[in-house]
């Protein structure tokens, strides 16, 4: 059978609490795509500069990241969690609602934050509340639920595209012939200005409209079923307070599905904190920490930086990508730039599909060489190629294909080297999404600041500077094993006259 009977055992008990996680994952997608494709409008809406737009983007994941930490604070009981999702869920609805009334840039990043911070919090519940249910079993409906991010973040910009503005929310010089606009790379080398987004200025109020609101509010409805099952859930387990007795909590019901196993497949339970389930403070100060050698940590330190600069390059790719195009040399139609963000977060998410039957036929470690010299060597592609707009599509497929299936093997191989022992998943969550805040801003800046052209740039540097840190990590690796195999020669050693003295 393709599916083993067991886990399709598993999930027929727990269908309901497994689609639930998995549609929330959808909102937590729908909100994470749609600010790419619609900056310029929300620059016009907000009267601001590019730099200024791109703090919104630094509250999000600045927010996302307080949620996630604070997240594990509502996993103790099924109603803790649900509620806790029931809200968040709903709070994404409401801010997609909202955010056509923001017509100052503070307020817009205000709502952005309150939404990043239900963010955080669905990611936390929904991959731990997963865990608790399947234990050892959790890695395919965790691949799973990381395809309802990339489902979700595929259809935010779908929507949002029939309402971009046709026309850019700045002004240019409307006499100024084509074949005056710059060569950025060689102008730039030569000493010449750079092509700068922010040399375009605003419109007075009401010379540009915006049919964007339209966007927000069909999402919002389109968000509203995912706290509508959430509260269906919470009351068939008879968790809301006018429906009477409640129910066991989760982990009850776990241990009563785990039933199904093998004898010789029950295993005790791993502390959270040995999984990386714990918070990033509780994992700093984890007593286990104590004499280890320096090449867990350089493991621990390399793998999250790895992350930072990917995770960092998928943020600032969806997010700006759609502002490059727009603007010279390539200078898109917004409707056919709106498709961009499209087709890298589709191409994410048929990239985690074909992930899952690759992981069983290669090791961790090469899917990962192969996929960041391929976001290497398609970044460098789309520099060459600047002016196609035909490879601009291309390599954001290839770069979304490339990109996709990195924190999951990142994941895999730094557990798998570490024995599932340390903090390793919460580090990498929380460096990736250090990665995608950072990042953003920064990108942002430079293009602000030096044009469009650097935008490419930024992404061959840092994607440079992540395949130095792998070969790095590789290196850690090495040292770690040698570090075990040495351990291990030791303890044999020492037993053998135990076990000599014993046989006397």
């Amino acid at each position: 059978m393709l599916v083993d009977e067991r886990i399709l055992t598993l999930f027929k008990r727990n269908f309901q609490h497994t689609l639930t996680y998995w549609s929330v994952f959808f909102s937590f997608g729908l909100c994470i795509a749609f600010l790419g494709p619609t900056i310029l409008d929300l620059r016009c809406q907000t009267q601001s500069t590019l730099q200024e737009i791109t703090w919104v983007f630094f509250s999000q994941q600045f927010c996302l990241l307080i949620g996630s930490s604070i997240g594990g604070a509502f996993k103790k009981t099924l109603l803790c969690a649900l509620s806790a999702l029931f809200l968040s869920s709903l709070i994404i609805s409401v801010v997609f609602a909202i955010i056509p009334l923001c017509h100052n840039v503070l307020l817009l990043a205000v709502a952005m934050a309150v939404a990043g911070l239900a963010m955080g919090i669905i990611d936390t519940i929904a991959n731990i509340q997963l865990v608790k249910i399947y234990q050892k079993d959790s890695a395919v409906f965790l691949q799973a639920l990381h395809f309802f991010i990339g489902f979700g973040a595929l259809v935010s910009p779908l929507i949002a595209d029939p309402f971009l503005s046709e026309t850019n929310c700045v002004v240019g010089n409307s006499t100024e012939n084509a074949t005056e606009i710059m060569h950025h790379l060689r102008n730039t080398l030569s000493g010449s200005p750079a092509h700068n987004v922010s040399q375009y200025t605003l419109p007075t109020e009401g010379e540009v409209t915006t049919s964007v609101s339209y966007a927000f509010w069909i999402m919002a409805l389109i968000n509203l079923p995912v706290p509508i099952a959430v509260f269906v859930l919470m009351y068939r387990e008879r968790l809301i307070p006018c429906c009477g007795s409640g129910s066991p909590r989760l982990l009850d019901r776990d241990e009563l599905a785990m039933e199904t196993q093998g004898a010789g497949d029950q295993e005790p339970e791993p502390k959270e904190d040995a999984g990386g389930h714990g918070d990033l403070f509780s994992c700093c100060q984890n007593e286990n920490l104590r004499g280890l050698p320096p090449s867990f940590f350089g493991i621990h330190i390399l793998g999250g930086m790895v992350l930072f600069m990917t995770d960092g390059i998928v943020g600032a790719y969806a997010g700006f990508v759609y502002t490059y195009a727009v603007a010279p040399p390539m200078s898109l139609a917004h409707k056919t730039a709106g498709y961009l963000a499209s087709v890298f977060w589709a191409a994410i998410t048929a990239g985690r599909l074909v992930s899952i039957p690759l992981s069983y036929r290669f090791q961790p470690v090469r899917l990962l060489m192969v996929n960041l010299a391929g976001v290497i060597v398609t970044v460098l592609l789309l520099l060459i190629f600047y002016t196609s707009s035909v490879f601009l599509f291309a390599g954001t497929c290839l770069l979304g294909l490339f990109l996709s299936s990195i924190f999951p093997c990142m994941l895999a191989y730094t557990e798998d080297i570490l024995d599932y022992q340390g903090c390793a998943t919460t580090v990498l969550v929380t460096s990736a999404g250090l990665g995608e805040m950072v990042l953003q801003v920064l990108v942002g800046s430079v293009i602000h600041s030096e044009g469009s052209y650097s935008f490419l740039l930024c992404g061959m540097i840092i994607g440079c500077i992540g395949f130095t840190l792998f070969f790095g990590l590789l290196l850690f690796h090495r040292m770690h094993r040698n570090y075990l195999t040495g351990t291990s020669k030791k303890t044999a050693m020492v037993e053998e006259p135990t076990a000599d003295c014993a046989k006397q």
